[in-house]
């Protein structure tokens, strides 16, 4: 009996996917849920998987292809297992001589070897003179090309396709630019308080919810409790609708080997500190495990960025459309600063609003930034919601 392989169900956002290369190939025996290859959307790599065990009879879409949800990809014989077999045992025997041909190639050499060896030590004479002329010339050799040279290594270029996932990245970014009226406001945030909070709470905080108490929970709460305060904020334009969200799905930025994905934190000001550090880091690792799924990446009603991983000290974050906002953080740095008329040594963060000024106004996103600064600098409003 042959069964189809077919793409898998992508979402409403996601239309079609490139399949990357074929794990197996035609004549190769597989089990049920083995994996036959990737199918690879602006948002995730999806497995595609044997849907039956069987032998792999026919590949109708080869690597490269751009493929929707139900394409038929492959056929897969589940009753020619017993047939075909005997076939892809076939291939065995030909890797079998292909080892026998470096034993004669091995042996070739070594009588070849002696004998050049040997030729010079009767007549040391005309070898030093001949081996002397070509050593001498070949030093100079080298440095005589021009930087233009032709030789295989130096100067090479590569062309490779740009990933669904980079030509995706790459078209919201510039939609942003093309589309919002984008503004950004800066401010700086002492991080001594929430410092001291962390280093007080840490071990127990690790110790009862199994995960290091970071400084995303902080700036999640922060901007969950600043974006009630600041309802424009966290709205979108849909034509000539003004969208308020009354909810707060907020973005995380992660980077993955593959690019920079934004997966959501849902009801994000619902969450506690440990749901939401817990959350992150599980987003962290299957990003490179490219196990996130579609959902967990769609939609979003503001993003954080943070910079300061890599060692960012300011940037200007981009707008992730359709949202109206978005706060880059950055790299913390001991610098002097003047508290009570005193210069003292502070730990301090630049943050970075970028905003849609079609909706929001200057005064509006300094304050909101604002609100942020003053929440991460007295952390007990966080949990009085001050």
């Amino acid at each position: 009996m042959q069964i189809e392989v077919k793409a898998p169900e992508l979402s409403e956002s996601v239309q079609s996917g490139s399949l990357l290369e074929w794990r197996k190939q035609v004549g190769d025996r597989v089990n049920r849920d083995d994996p036959l290859t990737d199918l690879e959307t602006d948002k995730v790599i999806l497995e595609v998987a044997a849907p039956a065990a069987g032998v792999l009879v026919e590949i109708r879409m080869p690597a490269g292809s751009e493929v929707k949800a139900g394409d038929v990809l492959a056929v897969i014989d589940a009753e020619a297992g017993a047939e075909v077999s005997p076939q892809t045992s076939a291939p065995a025997p030909i890797p079998e001589p292909t080892p026998a041909p470096p034993a004669v190639v091995e042996a070739v050499p070594p009588p070849a070897r002696p004998e050049p060896v040997a030729e010079p030590v009767p007549a040391p004479q005309p070898v030093a003179a001949k081996a002397a002329p070509q050593a001498e010339p070949v030093a100079p050799a080298r440095p005589a090309p021009c930087p233009p040279c032709d030789k295989a290594g130096e100067r090479n270029e590569r062309r490779v396709p740009m990933s669904r996932l980079r030509q995706r990245i790459a078209e919201r970014l510039k939609e942003a630019q093309n589309t919002a009226a984008m503004l950004t406001t800066f401010n700086e945030i002492n991080m001594q308080p929430v410092m001291d909070l962390r280093a007080r709470y840490q071990e127990r905080f690790l110790k009862e919810h199994g995960v290091k108490l970071g400084f995303m929970s902080f700036f999640t709460k922060a901007v969950c409790q600043a974006l009630k305060v600041f309802p424009l904020v966290n709205a979108s334009i849909d034509g000539r609708d003004l969208v308020y969200h009354d909810y707060y799905d907020v973005g995380v930025a992660v980077s993955s080997e593959r690019g920079l994905v934004v997966p959501i934190l849902r009801d994000a000001d619902r969450m506690s500190f440990a749901d939401i550090e817990r959350r992150i880091s599980d987003f962290g690792k299957r990003a490179n495990s490219l196990e996130l799924t579609l959902e967990e990446m769609e939609g979003g009603t503001f993003t954080i960025s943070n910079g300061g991983v890599f060692g960012s000290l300011l940037s200007t974050p981009i707008l992730n459309p359709p949202q109206s906002g978005v706060l880059g953080l950055h790299k913390i740095q001991e610098r002097p600063v003047a508290e009570n008329g005193q210069v003292v040594i502070r730990p301090m963060m630049y943050v970075a609003l970028s905003y849609d000024h079609r909706i929001i106004d200057g005064k509006e996103a300094v304050s909101f930034l604002r609100s942020v600064k003053d929440a991460l600098e007295d952390p007990a409003r966080l949990l009085l919601e001050l």
